[in-house]
């Protein structure tokens, strides 16, 4: 007997690619679950199987930095004092992405790249050893959103959340609708889905000085690279990426702000009468600002 959800939760996290850097993501879940009929002639029941799954989805994957722990250019330190942990990044252009956070903060994937295949195969060892006896198999499928107009992948952090937004390194994949005098603009549907091609967002007063910086890792043009870092409930958060694969704004980088952010641009960009952004973070949610 088998037992589907559809729809079962959304992953919004980032990850580390040589190629692009750090991405945002947002992925579906579907499961499957393969079993015997338990005392209740069920599987397992709906209501058990949302809230467990989802669970552990969250603890392990959603809101962190997934990192190829294979990769030939990653690198990991523990420090044995405390529960700070430090990656060390290259990307293929000889760019770094150094971090300095708390273990919570990171998913450590076995594997030379982050994909959909290696991100459920490390999914389905850690739900396995939590399935109840009657239980024999989980099938998991992870997918994107449709989504026919321009959108873009973003990184950020939100320090003053009191949950996981705050951790310095999560991301979304996002649809971006502008409107030019109530008509839909492709023009800048497309403009901003380039500007905001695979970008962190960054707010102003998170920039440090680069000699302020605790990580023990260095790059050789310190001008090049944006350094951020703050102090939230769940600790100490520092990161060093290029300033090309960065945009700092002076708010913080809520899609609400990030939403009156690009309506702002838009006003300086074009002479359109009337604009409305409908910015979302992620699937299904964001927010809208518009005359």
């Amino acid at each position: 007997m088998q037992l589907f959800v559809n729809d079962l939760t959304v992953m919004d996290f980032s990850y580390l690619c040589p190629e692009r850097g750090m991405v945002g993501e947002s992925w579906i879940v579907d499961v499957i679950l393969d079993g015997d009929l338990n005392e209740e002639s069920m599987v397992q029941d709906f209501g058990k199987v949302k809230k467990d799954l989802k669970k552990l989805i969250d603890e392990y994957v959603d809101h962190k930095l997934l990192v190829p722990a294979d990769h030939p250019s990653a690198g990991v330190r523990h420090e044995d004092d405390s529960e700070q942990v430090e990656v060390q990044f290259s990307c293929d252009d000889g760019d770094n992405i150094l971090l300095y956070c708390p273990a919570d903060a990171y998913a450590f994937i076995y594997a030379d790249t982050i994909s959909m295949a290696s991100v459920r195969d490390y999914l389905r060892e850690v739900i396995a050893i939590h399935l109840p006896d009657n239980v024999e198999n989980i099938t998991l499928n992870l997918r994107t959103e449709v989504i026919q107009s321009p959108f873009y992948h973003y990184t950020h952090g939100l320090k003053k959340h009191d949950g996981n937004c705050q951790r310095i390194a999560h991301g979304h994949r996002s649809r971006i609708d502008v409107f030019h005098d109530g008509e839909i603009s492709e023009a800048s549907q497309k403009y901003w889905s380039t500007r905001f091609s695979d970008i962190y967002i960054a707010t102003q007063e998170d920039c440090i000085d680069y000699d302020k910086r605790q990580m023990n890792a260095n790059v050789s043009d310190p001008d090049a690279y944006l350094c951020l870092a703050y102090e939230a409930s769940q600790g100490y958060f520092e990161m060093l990426i290029a300033k090309k694969r960065s945009e700092v704004i002076e708010t913080d980088t809520t899609v609400e702000c990030l939403a009156q952010f690009i309506f702002n641009e838009e006003k300086k960009r074009v002479p359109a009468p009337r604009i409305q952004v409908m910015a979302y973070e992620g699937v299904g949610k964001g927010a809208i600002v518009g005359e």
